[in-house]
């Protein structure tokens, strides 16, 4: 048992400190993915105008290197090192000593510690590289979101499509469960949207959202859909009522659902079933 232990920790040490390096990625393609999808809009824009596309330095999540947003100083590889750097930096620019934001290391910490989460509970299993592969792009899709009110389909595609790949074997959910999931949970927001649509007149949510449940049924089954939906629409009306209360702002103010819902959508993986398991006694097939 002890042994056990032993290697469940180890495990869990390792892929945490793989999960703060993934985490220094995941904010390159928060902060970067924004910006190329804006530039390709405005490339299509400026092509139905019938203007040629102006050349433009080449950026991608990969090009040009990370650099300082105030001074443009390169940031060099030992300034790079997840959250360290920061706290030697003491969260400042090592060139221009303008601020550099707490949501920086915050990102890697998170992704560390749920990836560590994740080791500890399922083991060297393919449900642990999943997983992962689940909760790095929930965080990307959260963040963005926070960011810019956009779900970019570039994540919540590849999220759906991995959903149901994955449950081809079973791996969380059965195939046809799976299935369903995708398919129940985007009509349900479309539904929920144009019904309060007709009603108001107002669009209430984005179609990123409608994608991003589509991806989460994808991966948890039909089953735990009520789970995730609970869960999510929770955190959102209380979180959402402290920040238009806190901040003074109206209830007509658009706030992202993707954050609640990629929560949702973890706790389903993590918990689901055994909550729906405790409400009904049993879990339907």
């Amino acid at each position: 048992m002890s042994l056990l232990l032993s290697s469940q920790a180890i495990l869990a040490l390792i892929t945490g400190l793989l999960g703060l390096l993934i985490g220094s990625f995941l904010n390159v393609v928060i902060h970067r993915l924004p910006k190329m999808l804006e530039a390709e809009w405005r490339a299509d824009c400026a092509a139905l105008d019938g203007h040629e596309r102006a050349p433009a330095e080449t950026f991608n999540l990969v090009v040009p290197r990370s650099r300082c947003p105030a001074c443009a100083a390169p940031i060099t590889a030992i300034q790079n090192i997840p959250v360290l750097s920061w706290l030697w930096l003491r969260g400042k620019c090592a060139t221009c000593r303008v601020p550099i934001s707490f949501r920086y290391p915050a990102v890697e910490i998170v992704t560390g510690l749920l990836s560590a989460y994740l080791a500890w509970r399922f083991g060297p299993t393919v449900q642990l590289a999943a997983g992962l592969l689940f909760l790095w792009m929930l965080i990307a899709l959260a963040t963005i979101d926070l960011d810019t009110q956009l779900l970019p389909d570039a994540i919540t595609f590849p999220l759906l499509w991995t959903g149901l790949l994955v449950n081809l074997g079973g791996v969380f959910a059965t195939l046809p469960a799976a299935v369903l999931g995708a398919a129940g949970g985007y009509l349900l927001l479309w539904s929920v949207y144009w019904g309060f649509r007709l009603l108001t007149g107002k669009e209430g949510m984005g179609f990123g959202d409608f994608k991003l449940l589509a991806a989460l049924g994808a991966w948890v089954g039909w089953q735990v859909l009520p789970f995730v939906i609970l869960v999510g629409a929770g955190l959102g009306a209380v979180i959402g009522s402290f920040a238009l209360w806190r901040t003074k702002q109206g209830a007509d103010t658009r706030l992202p659902f993707g954050p609640y819902l990629a929560v949702g959508g973890l706790a389903g993986l993590l918990w689901g079933r055994e909550a729906v398991i405790a409400w009904l006694g049993r879990f339907p097939g």
